[in-house]
């Protein structure tokens, strides 16, 4: 037991540590704090080059909640509770595999330092895509899970920032099933970690903003933000109740499996979900909404 706070504990000053050198810029590849601002700046000024819906105002409805949550989910989460628990539950996971004579080495089946700087990229982006790909479904067809879901979903009108704003169980979600597949994959750096990384945010941030892109042919690989609109419509049809276009960073995997739904330009289309109306509006009550939903 004393192993496991030590881990909890040295988690916390680890991470805080990490956080310091990140504002004061003493590191560069995993500088997250610095890169999110930079990356949201951009966006930001293309949704005001490029305005999809011209009406809606660069500080949209919910705007500072989104950038609240934007800070909060990617940088005060993890010195709160996300690293302590994801290095802890990855202690415990690695002691329970000793019981039964195994470690997570022994499951590794692919070593990506023996592949090329490229391949070994473009094989980590892919299954990190695809494992966030089937999570995101999970969230969106079972009730337990929906009910976390719906945080990111209240969002009323799309701009970057609303790419962040969800709640703190998803990374929670996400990152355990995560875990085994990237142990299987090992021989990744930190590097890898950071430009996938920052390649997703990237994304991600564009497929919620108020730009008039598809990508043209490229859209039937990369998410954007003419496809992923229809991901958040309030009204869906009764054949696709649990979703469509769960793409995260790639929209290819909607087209694999039939999960794809772009039946006319979604511009002025309604976003949300049924009851949204009665959905808590402030960052508290949204949090506490899945332990005292009724």
């Amino acid at each position: 037991m004393n192993k496991y706070l030590d881990i909890f504990k040295s988690a916390y000053s680890d991470y805080w540590n990490y956080l310091k050198q990140s504002v004061l810029m003493e590191l560069q590849w995993e500088n997250y704090f610095y890169g999110l601002i930079l990356i949201s700046l951009i966006v930001w000024g293309l949704e005001a080059v490029f305005p999809w819906r011209k009406n809606q105002s660069l500080f949209r409805k919910d705007f500072w909640l989104d950038t609240f949550y934007m800070f909060f989910n990617f940088f005060l989460l993890n010195l709160i509770v996300l690293i302590a628990l994801s290095n802890t539950a990855a202690a415990l996971l690695n002691d329970g595999l000793e019981v039964i004579g195994l470690s997570i080495s022994s499951l590794q089946l692919l070593n990506l330092n023996e592949l090329s700087y490229f391949a070994r990229i473009a094989i980590f982006f892919v299954v990190v895509d695809f494992v966030q790909w089937c999570t995101h479904r999970l969230l969106h067809t079972y009730e337990f899970l929906w009910n976390f879901h719906k945080v990111h979903h209240s969002v009323k009108q799309m701009g970057f920032a609303a790419h962040l704003r969800y709640h703190w169980m998803e990374p929670v979600i996400y990152n355990s099933l995560k875990y085994i597949p990237l142990a299987i994959i090992g021989g990744f750096s930190a590097q890898d970690v950071a430009i996938v990384h920052f390649f997703n945010i990237t994304v991600g941030h564009l497929n919620h903003a108020n730009i008039n892109w598809d990508y043209g042919w490229f859209k039937y690989v990369l998410n954007n933000p003419k496809m992923h609109i229809w991901h958040h419509v309030k009204e869906l049809p009764e054949d696709r109740k649990k979703g469509v276009n769960f793409g995260i960073t790639l929209s290819i995997w909607d087209y694999i499996f039939k999960t794809n739904y772009i039946p006319h330009s979604g511009r002025d289309i309604e976003i949300g979900f049924d009851g949204d109306e009665e959905f808590p509006k402030t960052f508290v009550k949204q949090e506490l909404y899945p332990f005292v939903k009724k």
